[in-house]
């Protein structure tokens, strides 16, 4: 976790806070282990209690007690309404549209909402570094109903292009989406440790419309790979009550 606030929490705790608002309750959605996994648990504990949580190794309705360590840890089929094969998953579940948010995290992601998790530098073959991967990023970025990103903002992170593209937001802008036949909505929020960032819906670019309490624009200018427009309305993130603080400290203890 990075450095604690003049508020009393972290800029890391702001980010997970800020991202387990944007579910809402009833919500179907679909979550990767990391950030994601500790935002979605977060919500289903503060204010989305009946929030269904679906992870790629099979298990609906999951409510863990604890963090997962993995898609595969046993918390998760120990405490699920139901658990079904990875394929059942994609084919009934994802696929056909089931899902209504898919939280997702990046390696590097692009102004038009890309996402890498493969290879940074060189060629694929002969990355610079090579990466965990894809998993099943790539059927949730193309068809979740609308996609959620929760990273770090470094410049390293937001990059004017991705060295390899994992996850398909808005390719190179307007209509690259449906001219793949990708039927989801694409990323509609990027949340990260600085901010909110949204969809221009005209160009696909992704936009700051909210910055965290204490951070300013300057920072988040440094930290961007590429020349970021700010909304006209640009607004700020409410801080994390006490409530929200105490129950996600409790559950990354």
């Amino acid at each position: 976790m990075s450095g604690y606030t003049a508020g009393g929490y972290t800029s890391d705790e702001m980010m997970t806070v800020a991202a387990a608002r944007a579910l809402r309750d009833g919500a179907v959605c679909f979550v990767g282990i990391g950030l994601p996994s500790t935002a979605a648990n977060l919500a289903r504990r503060t204010h989305a209690e009946n929030l269904v949580l679906v992870y790629e190794s099979g298990t609906i309705g999951a409510k863990p007690d604890r963090l997962p360590l993995s898609i595969g840890d046993g918390v998760l089929a120990d405490t699920a309404v139901s658990v079904v094969g990875v394929p059942e998953i994609f084919n009934y579940w994802l696929q056909p549209g089931r899902i209504d948010v898919g939280f997702l995290g990046a390696a590097q992601l692009d102004r038009f909402g890309n996402i890498n998790t493969t290879v940074i530098g060189g060629d694929y073959r002969n990355p610079g570094v090579r990466l965990p991967g894809a998993g099943g990023a790539p059927e949730i970025a193309a068809s979740c109903r609308e996609v959620v990103v929760v990273v770090r903002q470094t410049k390293r992170a937001f990059v004017e292009r991705v060295d390899f593209v994992t996850s398909f937001g808005f390719g190179s802008g307007p209509g690259e989406r449906e001219e793949l036949g990708l039927t989801g909505a694409g990323p509609q929020l990027v949340i990260t440790d600085l901010g909110v960032l949204r969809p221009d819906p005209r160009t696909c670019e992704l936009v700051l419309t909210r910055l965290h309490p204490g951070v300013d624009p300057a920072t988040v200018r440094e930290r961007t790979g590429w020349d970021l427009k700010f909304a006209d309305d640009l607004g700020r993130t409410e801080p994390p009550t006490e409530r929200e603080l105490a129950v996600l400290r409790e559950l990354t203890r």
